[in-house]
Order: C-alpha cells, then sequence, then structure tokens
C-alpha cells in the first residue's frame, strides 16, 4: 500500500461572487443540553435515509433507537463507554463501496461541500449512523428513569466516556476499517498541526485502516487564504 504517496495543496477562499453560509457545531460546551425532540429527531432522519439515501435497505429504525437509547439511558453523563453501543452498532450494518471513502480532519464545512459538488465520494455523515446523528447532542441521567438531560450536558474535553464522542469513535473506527481501494483524506493547512494524532481522523480512523484493503491515500491539504476555519 502506497499511504501518504500524494500530497495536493490547495487554496479555499471566499469572493464576493461566492458565498457560504456556515453554521458551526464544533465541539459540545456545558450547559448546552440533550437536543429537543431527539428521538424524533433520530427516527425521521432513519426513515428518511432508508427511503431516500439507501432504499430497499431493511433497516429497523424503532429498533435502532432502543439499542441507543439502551446505550445511553441511566447511566453518568461520563461513562458511556464505546461497548455500550454494540447492539446500537449490530443493527447497523453497511457495506460501503471501494475508492469512494472521504476523509477529513479539521475541515468539517468544506469537506461536505466539497463531496456533494462532486458526488464521487462518500463521508462518514453519509452513512446511516453518521446521518441520524449528525450534529445532535445527547446524554443520560443515571437516576432510574430519568430519561435523557435535557438541560445541561458535559463538554467532551471533561469526559473520558463523553456518550457522544464514544458513539462517533465507532462510528469512525467502522468507517476505516471498511475502507478499500483508493481513499481521499482532507487536512486544513491553514491550522498549525494539519495532521494531529489526537484528531479523530489521526487517533481512530488512521489506526483502523485495513493495509490489505487500502490501496492508496490521496492526501489533499487545503488552505484558507481568510483563515482557519473551514
Amino acid at each position: 500500500m502506497n499511504i501518504f504517496k500524494e500530497v495536493l495543496y490547495l487554496c479555499y477562499f471566499l469572493s464576493s461572487g461566492f458565498v457560504i453560509v456556515l453554521f458551526c457545531t464544533d465541539g459540545l460546551t456545558a450547559g448546552m443540553g440533550t437536543t429537543p425532540n431527539l428521538k424524533h429527531i433520530v427516527i425521521g432522519r432513519c426513515y428518511s435515509y432508508i427511503t431516500l439515501v439507501w432504499p430497499n435497505s431493511s433497516y429497523d429504525c424503532e429498533e435502532i433507537w432502543r439499542e441507543f437509547e439502551e446505550a445511553v439511558m441511566r447511566k453518568s453523563r461520563c461513562n458511556v463507554k464505546v461497548k455500550d453501543y454494540k447492539r446500537m452498532f449490530h443493527a447497523t450494518p453497511q457495506t460501503l463501496t471501494c475508492g469512494k471513502l472521504l476523509f477529513w480532519s479539521k475541515t468539517r464545512e468544506l469537506i461536505h461541500s466539497y463531496a456533494a459538488v462532486t458526488r464521487r465520494f462518500w463521508t462518514l455523515e453519509d452513512t446511516l449512523v453518521g446521518y441520524m446523528f449528525n450534529d445532535l447532542i445527547w446524554c443520560g441521567q443515571e437516576e432510574k428513569d430519568r430519561g435523557f438531560d435535557f438541560n445541561s450536558c458535559p463538554d467532551w474535553s471533561t469526559c473520558v466516556h463523553h456518550p457522544v464522542y464514544s458513539l462517533w469513535r465507532q462510528a469512525s473506527q467502522n468507517f476505516a476499517a471498511a475502507a478499500c481501494g483508493n481513499i481521499t483524506v482532507l487536512l486544513n493547512g491553514s491550522i498549525e498541526n494539519a495532521f494531529n494524532r489526537k484528531s479523530m481522523f489521526g487517533g481512530v480512523e488512521l489506526d483502523s485502516l485495513n493495509p490489505r484493503m487500502v490501496d492508496h491515500v490521496n492526501i489533499k491539504v487545503v488552505a484558507n487564504l481568510e483563515g482557519p476555519f473551514m
């Protein structure tokens, strides 16, 4: 496998004739509780996905929600481990097409615009789990039958086993493990460390790639002339 063989440097900028509106949700802050109507959003997205994105699939949206709820409910807000989502991920298996997977780090907004325009790539957020839980926040309450905490959830940095982080860690690991053929990585060249071992890509996805399945990694380092945010 010729990993890291090709590095391309691109420039990304905004002009008066090309406007992108960004809705940034980078990181969770203490005080933001579980997303209101979480159950309806997740199940609704699931039905939308199996109807419009992945038709003729046999996913049981109600079962997926039940397994998700079981993983989070009645647990300490900082004690939802990756293994707690095992049954939920077992209910959401997905085979991904070789040569189409697109990974990213600190290029969130750009990567999805890029994928939407080219229509050649799949990001983690294009998978069923990614589609269902993208941009959502959740945490449970340890007390019996208290349900989700809609008032306040902890910041990722304060928890070893944050409920949102644990789900995305497992989703990222599964996504990378499924990669085959040629893959593409988009990194942010406008920050000090474009490649960061502590990021989800550097710390989870990279180590989960199977060298027997991945032939080539095409790395694109993108620079924003107006600042580091993408």
